[in-house]
């Protein structure tokens, strides 16, 4: 821009004037060759002036020219810059529009994967209290597992089939008599639940299901096994081929 104001200015002062100038012109209008003219007479006077006429009309019209065609080129060129002005203020602006699409993007982006992180965490954090459930629920369940089996006595070497008319707990209670009248008056034991183990039955096993006995006191279990372990039971008249056990 600061070339084409130079170049604009000097090619003004081809058109403009300055008081040199003018002072130079006053000089040539007084040359002593342009005073000859004066000094023709008649025809050769009025043909003279008539040519400087042409010559001044003709310059005039080629420095009109010149100049329109000056005028055109600016305004022209003024016109393209404008023109080139205008595209650069509108690829600016779409750079600008792009620049915020992708700010908006990579914000968005920084959004989700914050909440992804976030995410993640409290899926850690869940796991690890599911962890921490899982090892307290193992720890009740082993403790209450442990509660059952210190309560329970296994009767062995009953035949198969004597339950079923009496019931487990009633065969537990006729074998304690049997065998043990003083201690059953003594602690009265509590049964809470019995059964034979495993539940199924199995063709191929060679001995009888244990009968399992749940008592309702630790001390009662340990009470009877202490005192199994100094007799022989018998059932029915007929000694049991394996005894009590815990």
């Amino acid at each position: 821009m600061q070339r084409h104001k130079s170049t604009t200015s000097s090619n003004m002062k081809k058109y403009i004037k300055s008081p040199e100038q003018k002072e130079n012109n006053k000089y040539t209008e007084n040359n002593p060759k342009e005073n000859e003219i004066y000094n023709l007479n008649g025809d050769d006077f009025k043909t003279a002036i008539i040519k400087i006429l042409t010559e001044l009309r003709e310059n005039s019209d080629r420095q009109l020219n010149e100049f329109r065609s000056y005028v055109t080129k600016e305004f022209d060129m003024i016109k393209k810059n404008q023109t080139e002005i205008l595209e650069m203020k509108n690829t600016v602006e779409e750079i600008k529009k792009n620049l915020d699409a992708l700010n908006s993007r990579a914000d968005n982006m920084e959004e989700r994967i914050s909440n992804l992180e976030d995410g993640k965490i409290e899926l850690l954090q869940a796991e690890e209290e599911r962890e921490v459930r899982l090892k307290r629920n193992e720890e009740t369940l082993r403790e209450l597992s442990d509660t059952i089996r210190r309560c329970n006595v296994r009767i062995i070497g009953i035949p198969e089939g004597e339950e079923k008319e009496k019931g487990a707990e009633s065969l537990f209670k006729e074998i304690m008599a049997g065998n043990f009248p003083n201690l059953v008056r003594e602690m009265d034991p509590q049964v809470t639940e019995a059964n034979r183990s495993p539940n199924f039955v199995n063709a191929r096993r060679p001995t009888p299901r244990h009968i399992v006995v749940k008592l309702a006191k630790v001390n009662d279990k340990e009470k009877i096994l202490r005192t199994a372990r100094q007799k022989k039971l018998t059932y029915k008249g007929t000694p049991i081929s394996r005894n009590f056990t815990g």
